[in-house]
């Protein structure tokens, strides 16, 4: 019993130090994004926006953000997966279940809302962009509410959030692929074998891993899969069994990324993505359907849809309730999980192709995630107690 209390202890201390970082980072992704939105819309807007197309050896400046780092990202998110299915609160049913069915609730509810205003249109491809949840704007929210909020409830958040994230790189990797060539995506597969391979046979340097997993990024890139699929195959491809009380790759490169992925690719991200003048009309038709998509899907649907799921869960006895958390604060989570902000950025980037349409529904993902930080922020202001027991 001593030996479970140690190792909850170290549990705990771990997720703090993961809240900490992400809700600063958080912090920091609201910053820039408000930076960004002033600058696109000032007398330097012109220049601004045309700076993200500037070509900067093969790619575009935004293309290398959108393919280079947010791979980098989503080996970070990769990296956070793979540690919680070993060891942290996806590693037994009993903690995971919980966040898992709320989860899928919080993907399938909005993705149908967002289907039936697109129904018949084109835009219906966007189906996937009220699904996904961004954790570190999300925590970022909920940290503002101090010690007031348990540490159960954090934690449910932060699963549920990062349970939406595997949801997404799934959906990314089975409906945003539109043509395939099958000889780098194979280049890829083998690549990547040669890392499980590598990681069967016990080698544990980075040095080794590292330029495989810029090559098999290189033949994804090619292959028609977005290529931070990479990112993800390249994290669960790394070892990280005991190594005898030395830090395993894995969780090497995951310190190693926890500073600039929140503190310098997201924030480049959002300014490069959230550069956006505000001086084009929202016709009624597209308000119609992909604004009422979107922010329907985010603000009501991912609530409804995660709170729908776990009531069912727990009546049905496959769930229970986290210690501390009552329906009403569950809801409140439920409320911030509508803040989808990056990934529904990201999805936007893919789903569409016209200019115009991608950067209205840019602004309808920002009114939706201003909406949900705010109605979620004074959801748990008023329920949860005064406080923290």
């Amino acid at each position: 019993m001593a030996f479970l209390s140690v190792d909850m202890g170290n549990r705990n201390n771990l997720f703090k130090k993961f809240f900490e970082s992400e809700k600063s980072g958080g912090l920091t992704l609201i910053f820039f994004t408000l930076l960004s939105l002033v600058l696109a819309n000032t007398e330097f807007s012109s220049e601004y926006v045309r700076f993200w197309q500037n070509d900067l050896g093969p790619m575009t400046i935004e293309h290398w953000v959108n393919d280079v780092l947010m791979s980098i990202f989503f080996l970070l998110i990769g990296l956070e997966l793979k540690r919680e299915f070993k060891e942290g609160e996806l590693s037994s049913w009993r903690n995971a279940s919980l966040p898992i069915f709320s989860a899928l609730g919080g993907m399938i509810i909005p993705a149908l809302i967002f289907i039936g205003f697109n129904y018949y249109q084109p835009t219906i491809n966007g189906f996937g962009i009220p699904m996904a949840t961004d954790i570190a704007f999300a925590l970022g929210i909920l940290s503002l509410l101090g010690n007031r909020v348990p540490l159960s409830l954090k934690i449910f958040l932060t699963a549920l959030a990062v349970i939406d994230d595997l949801g997404a790189v799934l959906v990314i990797a089975i409906f945003y692929t539109s043509t395939i060539f099958w000889l780098y995506l194979g280049l890829a597969i083998a690549v990547f074998g040669l890392m499980l391979l590598l990681n069967k046979l016990k080698v544990v340097s980075l040095l080794i891993y590292l330029p495989l997993g810029v090559l098999m990024w290189y033949f994804m890139h090619h292959s028609g899969v977005h290529s931070t699929i990479a990112g993800v195959l390249f994290a669960f491809a790394l070892p990280s069994d005991d190594m005898k009380g030395k830090t395993d790759p894995s969780e090497r490169l995951q310190r190693a990324l926890h500073i600039p992925v929140p503190y310098i690719i997201l924030p480049i991200f959002a300014l490069a993505n959230t550069a956006i003048p505000f001086l084009f009309g929202l016709n009624n038709s597209f308000v119609e359907s992909v604004g009422a998509g979107v922010l329907i899907g985010l603000v009501i649907g991912k609530p409804l849809g995660i709170f729908l799921f776990a009531f069912v869960a727990v009546k049905l006895k496959l769930s229970t309730l986290p210690n501390k958390v009552n329906w009403l604060k569950l809801i409140g989570a439920g409320i911030l999980g509508g803040i989808g902000f990056t990934m529904s950025i990201f999805v936007t980037i893919l789903a569409f192709e016209d200019e115009q349409t991608i950067n209205k529904t840019k602004i309808f993902v920002l009114i939706s995630s201003l909406a949900a930080s705010l109605a979620g922020l004074i959801w748990l202001h008023l329920s949860l107690p005064r406080k923290s027991k």
